[in-house]
């Protein structure tokens, strides 16, 4: 019973480590608003893109997302590749999206 209440607790402890893991976003990441539209094509800011290959969309948690799982205009900060391809993708968290864009 000790060793399975031990257990426990090293699994709540690695959990709660993983959660408090920041991530970063870089600061040239540009925030705007996202949907996914088919296959790899969004759109951001009222205007179609297009996903690069292996491109990654990681939601509020840091957890990569496909395409598909963004929900309705959601409020993202992105990097675009030199041919105009979205290459990453940041889902805000309520907290981050509280906070003013320093850009504006």
């Amino acid at each position: 019973m000790i060793r399975s209440l031990l257990i426990a607790l090293l699994f709540a402890c690695a959990a709660t480590a993983a959660q408090a893991q920041l991530r970063t976003i870089p600061p040239e990441a540009k925030r705007g608003s996202m949907i996914h539209v088919q296959g790899m094509i969004v759109e951001l800011n009222g205007k179609r893109v297009e996903l690069a290959a292996g491109a990654q969309i990681r939601d509020g948690h840091n957890m990569i997302v496909v395409p598909t799982g963004l929900s309705t205009n959601v409020l993202v900060k992105y990097l675009a590749g030199a041919d105009g391809k979205i290459h990453r993708v940041w889902v805000l968290s309520p907290q981050e999206a509280a906070q003013p864009d320093p850009k504006n």
